[in-house]
C-alpha cells in the first residue's frame, strides 16, 4: 500500500500520460476517452476520471509478465494516444530529438534533405522542398508522396516519425521511394546542412522589385526589412512577392512581414475554442506600402503564406496570381515538455481580415495560371511573367485592375 500511495503522488500530475496505451498505440492506435474542462487557460481535472489511469499504471508495473517496463515509452505512448483521439494532424507530440530538430529548423538551420512534409490520409506528402536544399536540387516536387526511406515504409507514420527516417548527418545519403501521380521511382539524395536565408530579392525587368519568401522563420521579418531598404533605394515602380511553395512558419514572423506591405488595418483574426478572439493589425508608414503589388501563390503556399496573401487580397492591396493555395487555416501553439519533448497544439482558427476561413479550400488567385512542367524554368515562368505584365498595365493605365472580392 505504501508503494501504491507513493506512486499516486508522483504520477498524479502526469496522470493524463500514464495508461496502457503505451502497449497498444504502436500496433492498434487505441486510447481511452479523457474528459477535460478548459477555462481561462486553466485545466480543471477530475481525480475520479484519472483513477483508472493510475490503476492501470500500477497494475502493469505490478503484474505485467515482462519487467522492467520502459516508463518513458509508456508516457510517450499515452501522449500519442490522447492526441490521436483529436483527429487533427497538426496537433502532435515531438520526442526530445524531434523537438530539437524542429526548433533548429525554425531558426533556419536544418540537417537533412530540406523538405516540408505533411500527413494526408496516412501518406507522407511533400508540401514543398526548401529552396536550394538537397530535396529541391534532386527534383522533389510539391505533392510527391514519400513511400519509404532506406527500405522502411513511411505510410501510416506520423510526420515526425517519418522525418526521423529521412533526415540524418550531412554527407550521408537516403534512398527514397517516391510516388508521383501514377508512377513510382527511387531517388538517392545526399543529406546536407541547410542554412538558407528565407528572403532574397532583386530588381527585375529594370523596374520591379522581386522578393522571394521561402518560409517564415525567426529572422524573416528583419531580413526582409533590410532587403526592402536596398530595393526601394533603386526606385522600383512595382513589387512582386513570391510565396510559391512557401510552407509557412512563425505567426509573429508573418505579422511582421505583413506590416511592411500593408497600410494600417487588420492582418488576421484568431478565434479560440473558448469563444475568445484576437486581432493582429498592421501600422502605417512602411516604405513598401504604396508600391503596386502582385503576389505569386501555388498549391505549396500554406499557413503563414496564406495569412499574408489573404490580407493583401482582402485589403485590395494587390492581386494574387498563380494556383489555388494549400488551405491551412489553423494556428498551433508550441510547448516544451519536462522530458525535453514538445507538443504542438492547434489552439485557434485564423481568418482573413474579411472573416474568410481558408482551411481545406485555399485562396483563389485573381489571375489563375497553372505552372505546367513545360514552363518551369525561370526564363519561362508564366506566373512571374503574368505578374510583370500586371504591373506594367498598372503603370500604363495609372488605375487599379479590379480585384475579386
Amino acid at each position: 500500500m505504501k508503494h501504491r500511495s507513493l506512486q499516486r503522488v508522483l504520477y498524479l500530475f502526469f496522470g493524463i500520460l500514464l495508461f496502457l496505451s503505451g502497449l497498444f498505440i504502436g500496433n492498434k492506435g487505441l486510447s481511452p476517452a479523457l474528459f477535460f474542462d478548459f477555462r481561462d487557460s486553466k485545466r480543471q481535472t477530475s481525480e475520479s476520471a484519472f483513477e483508472p489511469v493510475l490503476e492501470t499504471w500500477e497494475l502493469i508495473h505490478e503484474e505485467y509478465f515482462d519487467q522492467p517496463l520502459d516508463d518513458e515509452l509508456l508516457a510517450e505512448g499515452a501522449i500519442e494516444g490522447m492526441l490521436a483521439t483529436l483527429d487533427d494532424r497538426n496537433t502532435i507530440y515531438l520526442t526530445p530529438d524531434e523537438e530539437e530538430s524542429a526548433r533548429n529548423a525554425l531558426e533556419g538551420n536544418i540537417e537533412g534533405i530540406g523538405a516540408e512534409v505533411t500527413s494526408i490520409d496516412g501518406d507522407i506528402v511533400i508540401v514543398s522542398p526548401y529552396e536550394g536544399s538537397p530535396a529541391d536540387l534532386a527534383g522533389l516536387q510539391q505533392g510527391d508522396i514519400l513511400l519509404s526511406a532506406n527500405g522502411v515504409s513511411l505510410t501510416g507514420l506520423d510526420v515526425f516519425e517519418a522525418a526521423s527516417y529521412v533526415r540524418g548527418p550531412a554527407g550521408t545519403s537516403v534512398n527514397l521511394l517516391i510516388k508521383r501521380d501514377e508512377s513510382q521511382f527511387y531517388l538517392d539524395i545526399e543529406r546536407g546542412v541547410i542554412s538558407i536565408s528565407s528572403v532574397r530579392g532583386e530588381l527585375i525587368d529594370d523596374r520591379f522589385a522581386y522578393v522571394r519568401l521561402s518560409r517564415f522563420d525567426t529572422n524573416t521579418g528583419e531580413d526582409l526589412e533590410e532587403l526592402l531598404e536596398k530595393l526601394t533605394a533603386m526606385d522600383p515602380r512595382g513589387l512582386i512577392i513570391d510565396l510559391r511553395s512557401n510552407p509557412g512558419g512563425s505567426l509573429s514572423s508573418v505579422v511582421n512581414v505583413a506590416d511592411q506591405f500593408l497600410p494600417e488595418g487588420v492582418i488576421l483574426q484568431e478565434k479560440f475554442g473558448n469563444g475568445k478572439e484576437k486581432v493582429f493589425e498592421s501600422n502605417d508608414g512602411e516604405s513598401a506600402e504604396a508600391l503596386p503589388l502582385a503576389v505569386l501563390i501555388n498549391e505549396g503556399s500554406a499557413s503563414a503564406s496564406e495569412v499574408l496573401a489573404g490580407a493583401i487580397s482582402d485589403h485590395q492591396r494587390g492581386v494574387l496570381i498563380g494556383d489555388v493555395s494549400f488551405g491551412k487555416g489553423t494556428v498551433q501553439s508550441w510547448k516544451t515538455l519536462s522530458n525535453g519533448g514538445g507538443l504542438r497544439i492547434t489552439v485557434a482558427r485564423w481568418l482573413t481580415p474579411s472573416g474568410a476561413w481558408v482551411h481545406g479550400e485555399g485562396l483563389q488567385p485573381d489571375i489563375e495560371i497553372p505552372l505546367s512542367e513545360s514552363n518551369e524554368s525561370e526564363s519561362e515562368d508564366a506566373q512571374l511573367q503574368a505578374a510583370i505584365e500586371y504591373l506594367n498595365d498598372q503603370l500604363s493605365s495609372g488605375q487599379q485592375v479590379e480585384i475579386k472580392p
